[in-house]
């Protein structure tokens, strides 16, 4: 600390004799230069920027609290980033094809798209599902659609995530029951289910039940977990989907740290101890194209979730304190425009993602502004993964970045305006009131607002599109959903609800009412209909009749 002043001092000189000259004769850009979250941007950092900083304390060694460095003491030298692209589509015979083709390229783990009538409850001849039946992910009815998706894929040797929410538990029985049919314990299951049913609200809309309710599906799996599926993360708390509805890095952590409080205190309302079911939660954020600010973001969410797992909620384990994240790159980046732009953009966000220390990593592809990404185009988004792991060198040190000034200063700012917005939910009651009265929904809509502003104004340049634009022919080999894949869900839909016992099936579902009515836990009857062969549809139908419907909000 001792050499402060003189770096000030020197600084002034610098300015004086150097940079106001420098000035005079060419003046910067005129454009604001701020980072995506509005925090202003000097044109030099020095030690004077970190001033009041302590290393052991704010920033310290990886593998030790507050882990602003990694929750790892060795990180990617010990071992890679899990690469996991997401992928489902069509049916669960094509989403397998592809599941087993990118593990034979190379893919170390499995992720899972669901389409929308399964994240939404209703099964695949409903009127409802009309138009979208395998077209955004696989569709799952009934645990034979999970026992194809999963065929000839070990589960005792692959982790799978699986972007799921309302239903999530009902996924997880039926990935329970496949690997039970495999011989898999669920004591040996690797994986993750999304599970995160308040980001639902704010900023993405595949919820079925109110809040509240919803709350306690997440905590039976909490609860269930704990004892019967140890190595299974039961939620990854997201920011991602907050981040792509037009929110900023500090909106992003905010967010997600508030939902995460609310999902903890739920736990520990229902009698869970937080040393118990704490070490399975999992988080899931963007990495966008500001490359510095997102490697500050992912180091000062490591920090901040340290100080809450440790200071607020009294976690004694070690594995409570550590943060775990998956990264995706940003979807809302990508163009239709100059889609090979998209291969630049998110290779910078990967990059972003492995400077930041991400324990998972999807980087999306470049004809996804078009379409499902074809076999090629997935297959590329791997070898960026794979280059940056083998070739690039950034795996060969622990949080290359630590000791800029920039990037330490970008931390500290990162971590205090976050802290001033959980502040603010506190002081409303906590994460479910305030989506209740629309606060968070209203703050993104705004930073959505003030982002697409500065596109037609043309104070953000995004290159294709509104400058550097220029005719080109429509891009070749996009991947197309044949319709008739459709109508061949709804056919072994039909063959299962044919085949199946109804008598038990009934008589699971009615057990399942009555455990939804009382205080039990809701996984064991979950399990019991999903291993009769109801369907999503069927089971969800009950819930809803015990728990209600969410509708929309309208926030103005």
């Amino acid at each position: 600390m001792g050499a402060l002043p003189m770096a000030s001092e020197n600084k002034d000189q610098w300015r004086k004799n150097a940079l106001e000259p420098s000035l005079r004769r060419a003046p910067e850009r005129k454009e604001r230069f701020a980072t995506d979250s509005g925090i202003e941007v000097s044109p030099l950092y020095t030690p004077e920027d970190i001033q009041g900083q302590e290393y052991a304390s704010d920033v310290g060694f990886p593998g030790e609290y507050p882990f602003t460095r990694g929750v790892q003491p060795t990180m990617y030298r010990g071992r890679l980033w899990t690469m996991r692209q997401y992928a489902g589509f069509a049916s669960a015979e094509e989403s397998n094809r592809r599941y087993r083709y990118l593990l034979s390229q190379g893919q170390t783990g499995l992720s899972v798209a669901f389409d929308l009538p399964t994240q939404t409850g209703y099964d695949s001849d409903h009127p409802l599902a009309l138009g979208e039946v395998g077209k955004v992910g696989v569709p799952i009815d009934t645990l034979r659609d999970m026992e194809v998706l999963l065929d000839k894929i070990p589960l005792d040797q692959v982790s799978t995530s699986m972007t799921i929410n309302s239903t999530a538990s009902i996924l997880l029985a039926m990935y329970m029951a496949v690997g039970q049919k495999q011989g898999v314990s669920p004591k040996e299951l690797r994986g993750t289910i999304q599970n995160d049913i308040l980001k639902e609200y704010i900023a993405r809309g595949t919820y079925i039940y109110p809040p509240r309710p919803s709350m306690r599906l997440i905590t039976d799996v909490f609860a269930y977990c704990v004892k019967d599926v140890p190595r299974w993360n039961t939620i990854s708390i997201s920011g991602y989907h907050m981040r792509e509805a037009g929110a900023t890095a500090v909106q992003e952590l905010a967010f997600t740290f508030a939902n995460a409080i609310a999902y903890v205190q739920s736990a520990l309302d229902a009698g869970l101890g937080i040393d118990d079911f704490c070490p399975q939660l999992s988080f899931f954020f963007v990495a966008q194209n500001n490359l510095l600010e997102e490697v500050a973001k992912f180091r000062a969410a490591r920090r901040i979730w340290a100080k809450i797992a440790r200071d607020r909620f009294g976690a004694k384990d070690p594995r409570s304190w550590m943060l775990r994240f998956h990264t995706q790159t940003a979807g809302v980046t990508l163009t239709a425009q100059q889609p090979d732009n998209n291969v630049v953009r998110s290779t910078i966000q990967a990059l972003a993602a492995v400077l930041g220390g991400t324990q998972s990593l999807h980087v999306n592809s470049k004809d996804e502004a078009l379409a499902l990404p074809s076999e090629a185009s997935a297959q590329l988004s791997l070898r960026t993964q794979q280059v940056l792991a083998y070739e690039s060198g950034v795996t060969d040190t622990v949080d290359p970045l630590a000791g800029s000034y920039y990037v330490e200063h970008l931390t500290n700012r990162l971590e205090e305006e976050t802290l001033k917005y959980i502040e603010r939910i506190d002081d409303m009651g906590g994460a479910v009131a305030a989506l209740e009265h629309g606060y968070q929904m209203l703050e993104i809509q705004e930073s959505a607002y003030r982002y697409q502003q500065e596109v037609e104004e043309k104070k953000r340049i995004v290159v294709g599109v509104n400058e550097y634009a220029t005719e080109e022919p429509p891009l070749h080999g996009l991947l197309r959903i044949d319709p008739e894949q459709a109508q061949a869900q709804i056919q072994r839909l039909h063959q299962v609800r044919k085949e199946r016992d109804n008598s038990a099936v009934k008589a699971s579902l009615k057990r399942l009412e009555d455990v939804a009515r009382s205080t039990e836990n809701t996984m064991p009857g979950i399990l019991a209909c999903v291993e009769t062969y109801a369907s999503v549809g069927e089971i969800c139908d009950v819930l809803r009749g015990v728990f209600g419907e969410q509708r929309p909000m309208t926030v103005i």
